[in-house]
């Protein structure tokens, strides 16, 4: 199952929290941000690499303090070399979808990916995520149910509009 809910993605319950981030696993959105505030030092301390990852990459660590999933999964939308771009993002929400697959994690919770000031518009994003989650959610079993957290009742809106095109809605 698809939803769409208006929602804070650092309250709202889920086996694993999608966190777009750049290749250092910074936050891209001040929404994102929100989730190093609510997780604590018990999250944050998990947030280092030894090396930038790659644009399309995603990882998963343990959720920490009062974050309402138990793991995070980083989907790299971002680095030094690669903008956020389209293709970026619909790299890293496939590898994200991955973990959840790998994971076996039931319910996944994600915002708009590649969103924010000079990157993809709300509508942009909803045109990739949508289509790599239907792909996905066609042929794997994890996760069996996704909530897309937007800020907004427009938000919303423009996301349940491609999933209404793609016949995939279900919020």
């Amino acid at each position: 199952m698809i939803r769409v809910v208006v929602d804070d993605l650092a309250f709202l319950p889920s086996d694993a929290i999608v966190r777009p981030t750049t290749a250092r696993l910074d936050p891209t959105t001040p929404a994102v941000s929100r989730l190093e505030g609510v997780g604590g030092a018990e999250f944050t301390n998990r947030l280092h690499v030894q090396q930038e990852l790659v644009v399309g990459a995603a990882v998963v660590t343990a959720g920490g303090g009062d974050l309402p999933a138990q793991f995070v999964i980083h989907a790299i939308i971002q680095s030094d070399t690669e903008p956020i771009s389209r293709d970026g993002v619909a790299r890293a929400w496939r590898s994200a979808l991955q973990r959840a697959r790998e994971w076996e994690f039931a319910t996944l919770t994600a915002p708009p990916l590649g969103i924010g000031a000079g990157n993809l518009s709300v509508e942009d994003s909803a045109e990739v995520m949508v289509p790599v989650l239907k792909s996905h959610l066609g042929n794997a079993s994890f996760p069996g149910d996704v909530a897309i957290v937007v800020e907004t009742p427009a938000d919303r809106e423009a996301f349940e509009a491609v999933l209404h095109r793609q016949g995939a809605a279900e919020s």
